[in-house]
Order: structure tokens, then C-alpha cells, then sequence
């Protein structure tokens, strides 16, 4: 059986990404990336093509050709995880998958095409989902993986299937043998502009002026040299799996069984200087149903006693049914995890203990409800710290929180005090319904707005702001705003 070899190339691969990811319309759109001291069009969408823009063009050029085109930048991370996203996909038609550059895939479907109904059905079913995910694609079958990538990006038509290499490829441009672009212009001067015509020139004076790249991409394509289809291995799943001979339904057996599973998995782990972060226990029951129990672990982890801890509270909620006949426990997700120092009694010491307490919260109200509080570069109160996630976040080192002013335990949206005009602080206020007398005034520290952003709360300018301690108890921080005179309170001290 002869090899067949499908290319899909996805022209507008970034430019749809974008469009999916952030919803525009049919509006012209541009990829835009750095080259130089300017932007330049990287990647279109149909529309901005249609009205006259190309690749590599500078982005003024293209405001002034399109006042209403939009951009946005290059994100080749974003790229190269589509890509291999669509590479797991596209597994669904042969078992020989790879990236082949940054916007296309490279399939071997020999012994494979037929299971579809043949190429023709099957690239008519491969074009079809691709275009119902929002992406335009071309692609060609050829006997070689050359032939198939200068027809997929080359050939006239969306779709090329192509049974000789030799004669498909001949009156294709010479760029279509993957050379790079110097190559190609320094043939076009020799008269050598289509694939054809390399066949009919001297080998040894071309490879002799041009190295030896350019009759080996020829004979890629041609088929004289094997290029195999490079599809990276596919990692084995981190999992373990028992099978009883009677069905169990305690929870203590099922504790006893998950113990043993958890004894091989950490061993797996520690040969590949693994941890868990995420473990999901799968039982099937004596009818064939499944069900599941799942942790997450707020530090990756091979512990098994820890681990079997965790499981007791979502085991014993378990239905058992007639009783479980199978247990299967992975680890869908793992970090590195080096050999850790212990204390002198055996425990984790330093951030460990830390993550372990996480851990065990996040698994009764979930990690995603634990949070914490970080610096952030700004001087203006209610932006001088940010919310994150106290499992993926680190906690600021020692030094991390600016020394300064005392700050309000509690801040709140300034709450303006009627009846008060003057710079300095009151002796009496009116604050949430309560008659306050002001015995001490610390103050003022005057904060201007940051000119970089609008924020609606600090239109009326600079701020002077004074502790004020009240006879009643509260110690409020209120502010003046000389530019709009007046005052409010927003915040207040333990």
C-alpha cells in the first residue's frame, strides 16, 4: 500500500483565533506584530483582505487604506496551543498526527482513509468541522509529505487529492518546496521559477552553488527520500487500576483498596520526580454504572497516607449500590515535585504546612474560595493591593508590602459628609445616622489622583486625608478634596 499523506494548512489561523476568542463581527480584522521601529499586518481576516490589505504591510499604510480596521496583537502561545489542541482533534482520523509549522497539521492516513469512506469523504468531513469551528483551512492527500504541503498552500483549490507527487507538483512555484526565500529569489535569477524546472537542471552545479537543501526538498517531494510523519509520543496516563473479585461496598474496604492504589501511583510519581495536584478516584459498580471521587491538592504531592486522608470525606458520600467490582485512581494533573526536607519529627516544615492547611480547606468549600491579598504598584488606597487565588499564588516575600501611613482596617466607597465645607477637620460630624464628636485629628496626607487613568472616584482631584478619632468609639479616615470642596469618609481604623 502506497503512503498517503494529508496537509492542512489554516491560513487565518491567528485571525480566527482572534475572532472567536473575542467575539467581532464580520468587520475587517488584523493581526499585528513588531518588525523594527513599526507594526506590521501579520495575519488578515477575509474582510480586511478583501479591501486591499496583505501581509507584512506596514499598519499605518493599512489605517490610511482602512480607517475601521481592527487589530489586535500576536499571541503565538495562544497559536501554538490551538494548534496542538487541533492535533489531539484531529487524532479522530488517523493515529499519525503532527505540527507542521505554526498553522498547519500533517496526517498520515495510510491504511486509514477508508474507515472514512475514502480520502474524498474524508477531507470533505475534516473541511466541514473546521468550518464550523470558525477556521478556514486548505488541504491536499499526496503520496508525499512534500507534494502534500506545497498543494495545500499552492494548489488552486481548497481541496487537493493528488495520486501522482511528481506531475502535481511540477508547475508549482518554486516556494513550494519549503526553501527559504533567498533560495527561491536567487533561482528566480537563474530562470529556475517553477518546481519543474529543477528537474531539468544540473544536480551536481545546483547543489555545488546552493548547498545540498534544495535538490533534498526536491527529492522529499518527489519521493526518492522518506520523510516520515514526526507526531510526538503521547504521554502515558498517570493512573493505576484494581479489579476485585467480589464487589465491596464499606467504606473502610474501599479506604483498604485505595490505599494500595495510592502506594503504586506515588511510586510512578517519584520515578519521574512527580507530584499530584488533582486526583480522581473512578469506581465502578456491580450494574456498570461509574462513579467518581476528586481532590485537589493546593501543593503537588505523593504522600499516600496524606492523599487517603483527603478521599475519606468523598468516599463515605459515595452510593455504592450492589457494590463496587473496580477502582481506578490518576492523577490528571502533575508538577515536579524534588525531594522535599523534613523536620525533625518527620513533617513538612516552612510553606508545606501552609499548602497542606489549604489543601484540606479547599476540599470542603473549594480552593477556588481561598484567597489572598498581594501588593500592587500604586499609591491610591483601594489600588494598593490585589485579589488572587492563595493556592496558585505565592505569598509576597518579607519586604513586599510598601512601609508607609497606617491604612484603615476597613475600606469602603467614600461616603460624603453633609454640611461640611472647610479644609480643616470638623469637631462634629454626621456619619451613617450617628452625631460623632472629634477629639483627635492626625493629618493630612494628601494623595493625588493617577494621571494615567480616568477613575470616575478621583474627578474631583486630590485628596487630603486625616485620621479622625471620635468620642464614641469609631476612628474614621476621611478625606478633603480641596479642587471640589467637601469631605467623605472612607474607611476605618481597629
Amino acid at each position: 500500500m502506497g503512503r498517503r499523506i494529508l496537509s492542512l494548512h489554516l491560513p487565518r489561523l491567528a485571525s480566527d483565533l482572534a475572532a472567536r476568542h473575542s467575539g467581532r463581527g464580520e468587520g475587517p480584522l488584523a493581526i499585528i506584530a513588531r518588525q523594527g521601529r513599526g507594526d506590521v499586518l501579520a495575519c488578515l481576516s477575509a474582510a480586511a483582505q478583501a479591501q486591499g490589505l496583505r501581509r507584512g504591510q506596514p499598519l499605518s499604510e493599512a489605517r490610511a487604506l482602512v480607517p475601521d480596521l481592527a487589530t489586535l496583537p500576536l499571541d503565538p502561545a495562544a497559536m501554538a496551543r490551538a494548534l496542538d489542541a487541533l492535533r489531539r482533534w484531529a487524532l479522530r482520523y488517523a493515529p499519525w498526527v503532527a505540527a507542521e509549522g505554526a498553522d498547519g497539521l500533517v496526517i498520515d492516513l495510510t491504511g486509514s482513509a477508508h474507515l472514512m469512506g475514502g480520502e474524498g469523504l474524508l477531507a470533505d468531513d475534516l473541511m466541514h468541522r473546521l468550518a464550523a469551528m470558525g477556521f478556514e483551512a486548505r488541504l491536499a492527500v499526496a503520496p508525499t509529505q512534500g507534494a502534500a504541503w506545497a498543494l495545500a498552500r499552492f494548489a488552486p483549490g481548497p481541496v487537493t487529492l493528488a495520486e501522482e507527487a511528481r506531475e502535481a507538483i511540477g508547475p508549482l512555484p518554486m516556494a513550494a518546496l519549503r526553501l527559504a526565500p533567498e533560495t527561491v529569489a536567487a533561482l528566480a535569477r537563474l530562470g529556475l521559477r517553477q518546481v519543474r524546472d529543477l528537474t531539468r537542471a544540473p544536480r551536481g552545479a545546483l547543489a555545488r552553488r546552493f548547498g545540498a537543501d534544495v535538490m533534498l526538498r526536491l527529492d522529499q517531494a518527489n519521493g526518492a527520500l522518506a520523510e516520515p510523519v514526526a507526531a510526538p509520543p503521547v504521554a502515558a496516563p498517570h493512573a493505576v487500576r484494581l479489579s476485585l473479585p467480589e464487589p465491596i461496598g464499606l467504606t473502610a474496604d474501599v479506604m483498604a483498596g485505595l490505599a494500595r492504589l495510592l502506594e503504586r501511583l506515588c511510586q510512578r510519581l517519584a520515578a519521574e520526580a512527580l507530584g499530584a495536584r488533582r486526583l480522581r478516584l473512578e469506581l465502578r459498580r456491580a450494574d456498570g454504572t461509574m462513579t467518581q471521587a476528586e481532590i485537589a491538592l493546593a501543593r503537588p504531592m505523593r504522600d499516600p497516607a496524606a492523599m487517603a486522608a483527603l478521599f475519606a470525606r468523598p468516599i463515605d458520600s459515595l452510593d455504592a449500590g450492589f457494590g463496587f467490582d473496580a477502582l481506578r485512581l490518576s492523577a490528571p494533573l502533575v508538577e515536579a515535585l524534588a525531594p522535599a526536607q523534613l523536620a525533625g519529627d518527620g513533617r513538612a516544615s516552612g510553606a508545606d504546612a501552609l499548602a497542606d492547611l489549604l489543601t484540606r480547606l479547599g476540599n470542603r468549600v473549594g480552593l477556588d474560595s481561598l484567597i489572598r491579598f498581594l501588593p500592587a504598584d500604586s499609591h491610591i488606597p483601594e489600588r494598593a493591593f490585589q485579589i488572587a487565588s492563595a493556592v496558585h499564588a505565592g505569598a509576597p516575600g518579607a519586604g513586599a508590602w510598601p512601609l508607609g501611613p497606617e491604612r484603615p482596617l476597613l475600606l469602603f466607597p467614600p461616603e460624603p459628609l453633609a454640611g461640611l465645607t472647610g479644609a480643616m477637620p470638623p469637631r462634629q460630624l454626621r456619619w451613617r445616622r450617628r452625631v460623632l464628636s472629634v477629639v483627635r485629628a492626625l493629618g493630612p496626607e494628601r494623595l493625588a489622583p493617577e494621571w494615567w487613568l480616568d477613575d470616575p472616584a478621583w474627578r474631583s482631584g486630590m485628596r487630603d486625608y486625616w485620621r479622625l478619632d471620635c468620642a464614641e468609639g469609631p476612628r474614621l479616615w476621611a478625606f478633603f478634596t480641596p479642587q471640589a470642596p467637601g469631605w467623605a469618609v472612607q474607611g476605618v481604623f481597629a
